[in-house]
């Protein structure tokens, strides 16, 4: 599909011949663009910075630009985006670091709400929803599933679990864990297990038992983590997902939210 005529596309950059580039969008250098993925309107997009298929964007994103990390100094970094995700109105999706690995990722199937961020060296896994206006600071790593809410902040170097919900206006400064629901009510703190969310996905009746009540020992008991991990291993039917948030949580260096 031929480019609008307005479209800006430096000869270096790889456009795929079914992609649809509209009206004056900017594409640079080592840009590569896949199949049937569309452009809206009014992008910028620098490299190197891989997309795949089928992926929308809406207009004014900007997407695989320069970091806004004071120590970023201009080295080569890469941001890289998977298939059929969408990129709403005014969202910036920030490349690497040479102090975070190099690249910023984004999975499959995605939905980046208007003006939402994703800073440099950040990892979004698949099936991921990020609300209006959400931020992400540098490092952090957003697993498959998981949904955030408008305006809800996440500090650096977070991870934000498998299936986790994250309620609006959270201000994130550890993990959240898997399967969690997350909320600022009015502090942050979690409110049992994701059930509805769960339930949607097709999780079976158990497994959210399990999951509620370990999530209950954790943050309603008043045991601190050591001694709630113990009760949880003795007391509560197991299962794989489970078995997850128990190794998300002994694997956590910030630790995690419990209120």
């Amino acid at each position: 599909m031929p480019a609008h005529p307005t479209a800006i596309i430096d000869p270096a950059a790889q456009v795929d011949v079914t992609a649809e580039i509209g009206p004056f969008c900017v594409i640079g250098p080592e840009v590569r663009i896949g199949a049937r993925t569309r452009l809206m309107a009014n992008l910028y997009i620098e490299g190197p910075t891989e997309i795949g298929e089928d992926n929308v964007f809406f207009p004014y994103s900007t997407v695989g630009v320069a970091s806004q990390d004071l120590k970023y100094k201009g080295e080569r970094a890469f941001t890289r985006i998977g298939n059929r995700n969408r990129i709403r109105e005014f969202v910036t999706i920030h490349r690497g670091t040479a102090g975070g690995g190099l690249e910023t990722t984004i999975g499959d199937d995605c939905l980046l709400m208007t003006y939402a961020h994703v800073a440099h060296d950040c990892h979004i896994g698949n099936h991921v929803i990020l609300g209006n206006s959400v931020g992400l600071a540098g490092h952090v790593t957003v697993q498959d599933w998981a949904d955030i809410s408008p305006f809800a902040g996440v500090h650096q170097f977070c991870r934000i679990g498998r299936h986790a919900f994250v309620g609006p206006y959270s201000v994130i400064k550890q993990d959240v864990m898997p399967y969690s629901l997350t909320s600022y009510q009015p502090e942050v703190q979690v409110f049992g297990a994701n059930s509805i969310g769960l339930t949607r996905r097709g999780f079976e009746k158990p497994v959210i038992e399990s999951l509620q009540t370990a999530l209950r020992l954790l943050t309603r008991a008043g045991l601190n983590t050591t001694q709630a991990l113990e009760r949880i291993r003795a007391e509560v039917p197991p299962c794989a997902e489970l078995d997850e948030l128990l190794g998300f949580i002994e694997s956590s260096e910030r630790g995690v939210i419990k209120g």
